[in-house]
């Protein structure tokens, strides 16, 4: 596995690549892409840091698993590759953002130039074996991405984190929520739109409220 970070977050979690945890964790997912099919392609496991770097990071989107379909999983929670059938619960994403922010349908379910703009896109476990959801979970990677979390809440200001479904928003407690902007929803998957707890966030205009009043750029979603 290529720790292949954009340099500045090199920086900030230089530390972490050098734990135990951490070399454990390499080695499983090394082991792991060697004898099965996993997601997403090894070289794009860091995509959300790498198209995001530290310094750029305004908005934070968490995810829990990526997904485990072939074609799918690109690196950027939600996002799916060019080309792609766009999974359930990013169609509930483009349907809220259609009514919040007057956003056309997109024919990609790429969601990079997104993560251009300043948005990361992480997800909890970067990692996972085809067709078997969370089959990488509880291996080291909620550790390291807890301390990513962390590494944002402390060493950034007026960043807005957008938390959906209760395992993002168990994530609260990494947060400093005098310095930061959070924002709760439902998860956009169907189970959770269809009870009314998803459409309506407008999480996207809100979103663009606090950056604007903070005098930062919008994001273009």
């Amino acid at each position: 596995m290529e720790l292949n970070l954009n340099s500045d977050w090199k920086v900030h979690l230089k530390g972490e690549f050098k734990k135990n945890y951490f070399k454990q964790l390499q080695q499983f997912v090394e082991k792991e892409y060697e004898s099965n099919t996993c997601y997403p392609p090894e070289e794009l496991i860091f995509s959300a840091l790498d198209h995001c770097s530290f310094d750029q990071c305004k908005v934070v989107i968490l995810g829990q698993d990526p997904y485990h379909g072939p074609t799918q999983a690109n690196g950027l929670c939600f996002s799916v590759s060019d080309g792609t059938s766009h999974p359930p619960s990013l169609i509930n994403i483009f349907k809220e953002l259609g009514t919040d922010v007057d956003k056309t349908y997109p024919l990609s379910g790429n969601l990079e130039h997104w993560a251009k703009q300043g948005v990361l896109l992480l997800n909890a476990t970067l990692t996972v074996r085809a067709s078997q959801a969370g089959s990488h979970q509880n291996k080291g990677w909620e550790t390291f991405t807890d301390h990513l979390i962390k590494t944002i809440s402390k060493g950034k200001s007026d960043v807005v984190f957008m938390l959906w479904g209760g395992y993002a928003k168990r994530k609260v407690k990494l947060i400093d929520a005098g310095k930061h902007h959070i924002l709760t929803s439902g998860h956009p998957s169907p189970l959770s739109a269809n009870r009314g707890y998803w459409f309506g966030n407008k999480h996207f205009s809100r979103c663009n409220e606090i950056l604007s009043s903070r005098k930062l750029k919008p994001i273009d979603w």
